[in-house]
């Protein structure tokens, strides 16, 4: 099913959420010189154009980073999260885009987009940038052929669309395949939270395949009444205080956004 298209939630609350927990991950394992990799396996089209007409359509940027653009109060992660934004307030940049800005020389990022258009997207917005792979390739299949990275060090971001169901299940059993080859391997799923709470019972399955550490971080928005009601974060064999790190910035943007957040260890290593 390739009928998703993130333009139209670009620069939401989510992507806040979730992008201010990709840096500052990404952040706490740059703490240590030597390389690392990090995996993008739904990637989408790495930039977005909030001026678009589908982006227009929702205007949901408008309550996520719309509400932080040209603050000047915010914390050290949240200023490295506005700076990496870039200074064209029309774009938004995806997680590969972020995290490719992230990069230093000795760092890899590879992506995987099954979705034509967003495949050829992506491919055309790193055609020069030799430190990234892009692949039109399953994420569940790529990513168990892939790691471990030859680095040995790294993070994986998955956060597919939950249009189907099975996706809620699909996650814990990639992160499976991907734990059994790499259990050192630290890993960031974002999660919806809907009315029908499917997100417990894959927190109940991850927590299941007993990770060294596994770390939940939600914002709720209780202004929303249907729809999406807000953003959930699960870690696995996350770095060394990253939760404080997090906790921090997001708390900070919170505010902003008219959210309230919630934090726990459901496997403290």
């Amino acid at each position: 099913m390739l009928s998703y298209r993130h333009l139209y939630h670009a620069g939401n609350f989510a992507d806040v959420h979730k992008h201010l927990a990709w840096i500052a991950d990404i952040r706490a394992l740059q703490k240590k010189p030597s390389a690392m990799c990090l995996f993008d396996v739904y990637a989408g089209a790495g930039s977005y154009d909030l001026s678009s007409l589908e982006a227009e359509k929702t205007r949901e940027w408008q309550d996520g980073i719309g509400r932080l653009q040209g603050r000047s109060d915010a914390p050290e992660s949240v200023r490295d999260y506005l700076h990496l934004l870039g200074e064209d307030r029309h774009r938004y940049p995806g997680s590969p885009l972020l995290g490719a800005r992230c990069l230093r020389e000795q760092d890899r990022l590879v992506c995987f987009e099954l979705h034509p258009q967003d495949h050829a997207l992506l491919k055309a917005l790193f055609r020069d940038e030799p430190r990234v792979h892009v692949h039109r390739r399953d994420a569940r299949e790529g990513l168990a052929a892939l790691v471990p990275p030859r680095e040995r060090r790294g993070l994986v971001l998955i956060d597919p669309p939950y249009e189907r169901d099975a996706e809620y299940a699909e996650v814990p059993a990639m992160l499976k395949a991907s734990l059994a080859r790499w259990p050192t391997g630290s890993c960031l799923v974002w999660y919806p939270l809907l009315a029908a709470a499917r997100h417990e019972q894959m927190l109940a399955a991850l927590a299941a395949l007993q990770p060294k550490s596994l770390f939940v971080h939600e914002l709720r928005l209780p202004r929303k009444t249907s729809g999406l009601l807000g953003s959930g974060l699960a870690w696995l064999n996350p770095p060394w205080q990253v939760d404080e790190l997090l906790g921090e910035a997001v708390d900070w943007a919170a505010a902003l956004l008219d959210g309230r957040t919630s934090a726990k260890w459901l496997i403290q290593g």
